[in-house]
């Protein structure tokens, strides 16, 4: 009840962006992670043009961020959101209609960039008509996006029963009906110019050294976040030898997120530096990964429910403070961010910011899949998980450090601004 209370307090725009990061992810999960099986089995096509087409899809999304976010910044956060998701629901029913490796390069271009425009604008938007409660905003917004990321899977997993057309039909549905809601419902603002260049702007936020500073030692938050989709999945089916132990990890997730999100967030917001916060929140994150490290070469449970059950028990407490340790950091992230800077750049900030994010989630990544097949080849199973620890403990000492020398901002605008 609190929740909902909090959500009715906050204005009809940002209501409406929350509810839109519910049906973005939905929409996401739905199709995403059975695209490559699609394009493989489905299509015939080769392992190779299966990887372009998927990498396409990433290095276009993530490489753009800061044209998006600089979109956001001088068209005005609202047609930026618009137009993103017009495209991704365009891009979606071209990987439905098409089958030929032009369409979906096509496809997966449009879908990128759409990815690319909204994701950077959505947070402007929410950060500055929030004001002093932006915390609240991006606590909330994470509870949304976290019951997306579930519901999303559940549906496309019915909905592949049918056909993989009829899932991706539905995902560019439901960004239509997401950019018809925001086209009728999200209020229109003027926008305050920045007395720059577009080059001119990226370099005083490139040339922002806290800001930069403060990006780079998040490198460990969003590597270990990528894990929920990697490594723990992959520690859940091999301590218990089912596939669906994987599915567990994210429900148990999800309900804690549901659960404790917003509580959190107030109860911290009021009580310490944010900084603090953010280095504890990570610190937590990287110890979430030492109780799967201490049972990681324990084989596998076969055939034996009450064992698997054990098993899976270390890996869900690590899920479980993983997930803690964002709850407790992210919000606090997205409020620090805007406070580096001058407004009219809050888009920007947010671009470059999940710039520098998508480069180490994709270093990260390789890092971790190449510590698991070394451990795999050498009977280190730990290894991938020791990996995880350092670079939660790496990234929070960092963070610790930028608060201990008061390079975080220490407050953010109190009043909402024309967005």
């Amino acid at each position: 009840m609190r929740t909902w209370r909090e959500i009715r307090g906050f204005p009809v725009a940002i209501r409406l962006l929350l509810v839109n990061q519910f049906g973005v992810n939905t929409g996401f999960y739905l199709l995403i992670p059975y695209l490559a099986v699609h394009l493989g089995e489905d299509l015939g096509l080769s392992a190779a043009v299966v990887g372009i087409v998927l990498g396409v899809r990433n290095l276009s999304q993530q490489g753009l961020f800061l044209i998006g976010g600089s979109a956001a910044d001088r068209l005005g956060a609202r047609g930026v959101i618009i137009a993103g998701c017009g495209l991704r629901a365009v891009g979606f029913g071209l990987f439905a209609l098409g089958d030929g490796p032009a369409v979906l390069l096509a496809a997966s271009v449009l879908s990128g960039l759409a990815g690319a425009l909204f994701n950077p604008a959505v947070r402007a938007y929410l950060a500055l008509a929030a004001g002093e409660r932006k915390a609240e905003a991006f606590a909330l917004f994470n509870v949304f996006a976290t019951a997306g990321a579930l519901v999303g899977p559940l549906l496309g997993s019915a909905l592949l029963l049918v056909d993989f057309r009829v899932s991706a039909l539905t995902a560019a549905g439901l960004f239509a009906v997401l950019t018809v809601a925001q086209a009728l419902v999200l209020p229109a603002g003027t926008v305050a110019p920045s007395g720059n260049s577009v080059m001119a702007d990226w370099r005083e936020v490139a040339g922002n050294r806290g800001f930069v500073a403060f990006a780079l030692a998040m490198v460990g938050m969003f590597t270990m976040e990528n894990q929920l989709y990697l490594l723990l999945p992959d520690g859940a089916r091999r301590a218990t030898g089912w596939d669906g132990a994987a599915g567990v990890v994210f429900l148990v997730g999800t309900l804690t997120n549901l659960g404790l999100q917003l509580r959190l967030t107030r109860a911290l917001k009021g009580r310490g530096s944010r900084g603090r916060w953010i280095s504890g929140g990570i610190a937590l994150m990287g110890l979430g990964f030492l109780p799967p490290m201490a049972v990681a070469g324990a084989g596998t449970a076969h055939g034996d429910p009450v064992g698997a059950a054990l098993r899976l028990l270390p890996v869900l407490g690590g899920a479980l403070l993983l997930y803690l340790g964002v709850m407790i950091a992210q919000p606090f992230v997205m409020e620090l961010i805007p406070g580096f800077g001058r407004p009219e750049l809050t888009g920007t900030y947010f671009g470059l910011f999940y710039v520098v994010s998508g480069i180490a989630a994709a270093v990260g990544n390789a890092v971790v899949g190449w510590a698991m097949d070394a451990g795999e080849h050498t009977g280190a199973r730990w290894l991938p998980w020791a990996c995880c620890l350092a670079f939660g403990l790496v990234s929070a000492a960092a963070v610790a450090r930028l608060h201990h020398l008061r390079t975080l901002p220490d407050r953010t605008p109190a009043e909402p601004v024309p967005v």
